[in-house]
């Protein structure tokens, strides 16, 4: 078999598989995932999903029936052990070996992992996958206690949901405050108090020692003191998966490297989404993004240029979060900015925070602001009157 192979099975596999359709290539297509299931989406898993509000199916990126009247081969619970860029093959763990004239690296990312005694007892979970939450689930069924190590977004989300279901939950966090490293110290007091409104107890600079217990989990050493908990949740962090890349002989670092047309190293390998490492014509700069929009934009970039196209990757990042009835949305990274305007009352739960930098936006955080969010896709790079853009009464669209 020839044709195009992908391997990984996220929001940049299954995009970049319906892209190529899209852009009437009519060759094979290949999907190698080492998950049990179809492509499917990973931001409900966290909120409507660990809530028992969606099921499976609801989660999947398209139905299965997609795949097969696409003509796409799909290869679930399958691992990809080497990638040969010289011989054009891709060997799978059953041995089997496929062939390709171009292939997508699609690997995205895992769990970074806690390096402490007990960290291997039942209970203890990590966050990443449909079968992780579908363990959780289960532990919520029984526990009493939660215990949610990290801070950040994950942990905060699964908080929440945690929280609504009636379990006691305490939030650890390393660092002096939640969500320290992505967002501003004013977000982070809102959220902390957020959540501390709801029940949950956080506790920053504050760090889980060891997981205790005589087969599972029943507290977690923190300093002196053990906090009981039947379930843990850990979400520390990702770590790209450039393994495969790196054993090929592509470039990697903290990420594969990619240019601004998705292609790595190598003319014909390809790679998209959260196990890229590549430039931001927009920002200047080189990052590596854990984003559902960037895993999407450039698995459409890669389909095209993969069949020959000359298409650049150049998007403003955006994320979200869903915590409680409240959605957060964000443009850009507010650290680039040296001045803070908000737009809007911080304490009736609509409003929105623009970050400039020579009065230029750079970044905008919205919480329950759909309207200012759309517009402010738009307005980054824009220089505004800041007075102007502080009052709520001043439509956005007279400022650009």
């Amino acid at each position: 078999m020839s044709g195009i192979v992908i391997i990984g099975a996220g929001h940049a596999a299954g995009q970049a598989a319906a892209s190529l359709r899209q852009e009437k290539y009519e060759g094979d297509i290949t999907i190698v995932g080492d998950e049990a299931y179809i492509p499917y989406q990973r931001p409900p898993l966290s909120k409507q999903y660990l809530a028992g509000e969606h099921g499976t199916e609801k989660v999947f990126l398209r139905p299965e029936k997609f795949y097969g009247d696409k003509n796409i081969t799909l290869k679930a619970n399958t691992r990809a052990t080497a990638v040969d860029v010289d011989a054009h093959t891709v060997t799978l763990e059953d041995g089997e070996v496929l062939e390709y004239e171009k292939l997508l690296l699609a690997t995205g990312s895992r769990p970074r992992e806690i390096p402490v005694p007990g960290a291997d007892l039942a209970g203890v979970h990590y966050f990443r996958t449909i079968a992780d939450v579908d363990a959780i689930r289960e532990g919520m069924a029984t526990a009493r206690n939660v215990v949610i190590v990290g801070g950040g977004y994950i942990g905060l989300e699964v908080a929440s949901v945690c929280v609504e279901a009636g379990l006691n939950v305490t939030v650890l966090e390393m660092e002096d405050r939640i969500l320290q490293r992505v967002t501003t110290p004013r977000m982070s007091e809102y959220y902390h108090n957020l959540h501390t409104g709801r029940g949950v107890t956080i506790r920053t600079s504050a760090a889980a020692s060891a997981f205790v217990g005589d087969g599972h989990v029943t507290g977690v050493q923190c300093g002196d003191e053990v906090i009981p908990a039947e379930l843990v949740v850990v979400g520390i962090g990702i770590l790209p998966n450039v393994e495969l890349a790196e054993a090929a002989g592509l470039e990697c670092d903290n990420g594969i490297v990619v240019d601004d047309h998705c292609q790595t190293s190598n003319a014909d390998v390809y790679a998209a989404g959260d196990c890229t490492n590549h430039p931001n014509p927009i920002l200047d700069r080189r990052l590596r993004l854990e984003s559902v929009p960037n895993a999407m934009d450039q698995a459409r970039v890669a389909a095209a240029n993969m069949l020959g196209g000359d298409r650049v990757y150049s998007a403003v990042p955006w994320f979200w979060s869903d915590q409680y009835e409240l959605k957060l949305q964000m443009v850009g990274f507010s650290s680039d900015g040296d001045e803070e305007v908000v737009r809007g009352d911080v304490d009736s739960d609509s409003f929105a925070i623009f970050y400039l930098r020579d009065k230029k936006i750079v970044a905008v955080d919205t919480v329950n602001s759909m309207r200012e969010f759309m517009m402010c896709k738009k307005m980054i790079g824009v220089e505004v009157d800041t007075g102007k853009l502080a009052d709520p009464e001043v439509s956005l669209k007279d400022l650009t």
